[in-house]
């Protein structure tokens, strides 16, 4: 007896209480939400590599790249022993934060302390020509595909490269 008289009880005070509805009310129209879910955390991108680059420039001007053209030291160009040929990256000046975006079309560098050699002219526009070597990030925007196709990089294909 006593059971149903509890669960009497327990039921009839749950249908009594009312439920928790928000009803917006004139003097609350057009305002901010004070609840709203917060928005979720978009990931952090990792660069691709973090390290010194140098730069390369009129000796080898017109002489043939690993990709077969001729270099351009002018051109938005870099050379990187192991990004595809064709390979579309961002190189951002950690001392200044300037950022350039350019094709990879060469290999090297040679120096094992380095991890990329720009054209003078990306070297330039990340203003460290003068100084020779600079603290860059590499972020991968594009890389080639078979037959030619350029596509960005997802989580998947940028943990599967060396």
């Amino acid at each position: 007896m006593r059971r149903i008289f509890a669960f009497l009880l327990l039921t009839m005070s749950l249908l009594s209480a009312p439920l928790a509805v928000r009803v917006p009310n004139a003097s609350s129209a057009g305002q901010p939400e004070d609840f709203s879910p917060a928005a979720p955390i978009p990931p952090v991108k990792l660069p691709y590599q973090v390290g010194i680059a140098s730069w390369y420039g009129s000796f080898f001007q017109g002489k043939e790249t690993t990709s077969g053209h001729p270099f351009n030291m002018w051109a938005m160009t870099a050379a990187h022993r192991t990004l595809p040929l064709g390979t579309r990256v961002r190189v951002t000046n950690l001392a200044n934060n300037l950022a350039v975006i350019l094709r990879i079309n060469d290999r090297g560098p040679v120096p094992d302390s380095r991890i990329i050699d720009l054209s003078y002219g990306a070297a330039r526009a990340l203003h460290f020509s003068g100084q020779g070597l600079a603290p860059v990030r590499i972020d991968i925007l594009a890389r080639k595909g078979p037959l030619g196709v350029t596509a960005s990089p997802n989580a998947t294909q940028l943990a599967s490269l060396p």
